[in-house]
C-alpha cells in the first residue's frame, strides 16, 4: 500500500479530515461480488493481531451463545430515469418524505422547477414540490403506498453506488447481487453490504456452532455515500434514518449480553441502530423512529462486542465509524495490510471481523 494510507500524523488531530484519508489504488474497488457470497475473504482485525480468513470461517471466529445482528431492510429500485417536457431527467430516491412523497437527488436539477411533472412510463410520474440544495428535489408520485413500491419494482433501476461501474446500465444480476438474502422490509436505496456476505450454507454453520441470529431494520439512505467536506469532521451533519428494533429483538439481545454472549453488529446500520436503542447501563430498548447518530473516535459504545462490516471509502463518516470501534491508529494499519494483500473494497468486496477496542 501507499505510504498515504498509514502514516503516524492521524493520531495528533483526530477529529482532522485528513486523519481519515488514504490512498486506495482504483484496482482494489470490486465491481462485482464474490461467488458464491460466502467465499469473500475475511480479515479478522482482533485486538492482538490480523488474520487472514474467508467468510466461511466465520462461525469458528465466534463462540456459541454469541448473537448476530443483521438489518433486514430491503433496497428499493430507486434510480428512476424520466422525461420533463422532452428533457431527461435521472433521480435517484434517497429519503422517503410520507406514503406518496420521496426527496431525491435529481441530474440535471436546473431542468427542473417546483410544479414540473416528471413521466417516468405511462403509469408512473411525479410532480416536483420542492427544490434543495445541491441536486435535491421532493417528489409527489401519481400512486402512494404498496402501489408506489411496485411501481417502482417495474420501471426503476438498482441503485448502485457511483463507484461501481455498469456501461451497459444496471442489469439484471445487480438487482439480486445489490441485495441480502433475507432482505424483508422495502425502504432502503442503498445494501447493508456487510450482510451481502451471507448464504443459507453459512447460516446453517453459525445455528450449528450455537451463534444466534436476530433481525432489526434501518433503511439505508443515499446519505452514506455523501462525502464529508468539512476540514473539522464533527461539523458533517448526518442525515436521519428511520429505523425499527422490535420488542422480541430487543429482548433477544439483552438475554444474550445477560448469558454472556457477545453481541455481533453485521454492519455499520445494525451498529448505529443499537447504539441509538441503548441506554448508559448497555440495556437496549424497542425503537421505531429516525437516528442522525454520527460515530466518531471517542464514542464509548455500549451494544456491541464485535461487528462485520465491509471495507470503505477514505474520509467518510464509515471508516470513521470503524474507526471509533477499534482505534484509529489499528484500522489504519488493518486497511495497509487489506490493500498489500489484495483485499477487495466497498460494497461488492471483502469483509473485516472487528473486535472492538479496549478504549
Amino acid at each position: 500500500m501507499s505510504e498515504g494510507c498509514c502514516s503516524e500524523r492521524d493520531e495528533a488531530t483526530p477529529f482532522s479530515l485528513e486523519a481519515f484519508d488514504f490512498a486506495l489504488p482504483p484496482e482494489r474497488i470490486a465491481q462485482s461480488p464474490a461467488r458464491p457470497r460466502d467465499a469473500a475473504r475475511l480479515l479478522h482485525i482482533a485486538r492482538d493481531g490480523l488474520a487472514d480468513r474467508t467468510m466461511r470461517d466465520l462461525p469458528l471466529l465466534l463462540r456459541p451463545g454469541d448473537l448476530l445482528v443483521l438489518n433486514d431492510t430491503k433496497v428499493i429500485p430507486a434510480r428512476l430515469f424520466g422525461r420533463r417536457r422532452g428533457a431527461k431527467i435521472e433521480l435517484t430516491l434517497h429519503r422517503q418524505a410520507g406514503p406518496q412523497s420521496w426527496r431525491a437527488f435529481a441530474r440535471p436539477a436546473k431542468k427542473l422547477a417546483v410544479a414540473d411533472l416528471v413521466e417516468f412510463a405511462a403509469d408512473l410520474a411525479a410532480e416536483v414540490t420542492a427544490k434543495g440544495e445541491e441536486g435535491e428535489v421532493t417528489l409527489r408520485f401519481s400512486h402512494s403506498g404498496a402501489a408506489l413500491l411496485a411501481a417502482l419494482e417495474r420501471h426503476g433501476a438498482a441503485p448502485l453506488p457511483p463507484y461501481i461501474k455498469r456501461r451497459e446500465g444496471v442489469s439484471s444480476a445487480d438487482r439480486a447481487d445489490y441485495q441480502t438474502i433475507y432482505a424483508r422490509a422495502p425502504g432502503a436505496v442503498a445494501a447493508p453490504t456487510a450482510g451481502l456476505h451471507f448464504t443459507e450454507a453459512l447460516f446453517a454453520a453459525l445455528r450449528a456452532r450455537g451463534v444466534g441470529l436476530a433481525y432489526l431494520t434501518l433503511h439505508v439512505g443515499a446519505g452514506t455515500f455523501l462525502p464529508v467536506k468539512v476540514a473539522d469532521v464533527r461539523r458533517h451533519p448526518m442525515q436521519p434514518e428511520y429505523g425499527v428494533i422490535s420488542e422480541p429483538t430487543a429482548a433477544e439481545v439483552n438475554e444474550a449480553r445477560a448469558r454472556g454472549g457477545r453481541i455481533v453488529a453485521v454492519g455499520s446500520t445494525s451498529l448505529r441502530l443499537l447504539e441509538s436503542a441503548t441506554d448508559e447501563s448497555g440495556h437496549i430498548r424497542p425503537f421505531a423512529g429516525e437516528t442522525s447518530l454520527f460515530i466518531l473516535p471517542g464514542y464509548r459504545f455500549k451494544a456491541a462486542q464485535l461487528m462485520l462490516t465491509n471495507f470503505h471509502l477514505p474520509r467518510s463518516t464509515l471508516f470513521m465509524l470503524v474507526a471509533a470501534f477499534a482505534g484509529l491508529h489499528r484500522m489504519r494499519a488493518a486497511y495497509a495490510h487489506a490493500i498489500a494483500a489484495g483485499y477487495r473494497f466497498y460494497s461488492y468486496g471483502d469483509g473485516c471481523l472487528i473486535e472492538r477496542g479496549t478504549a
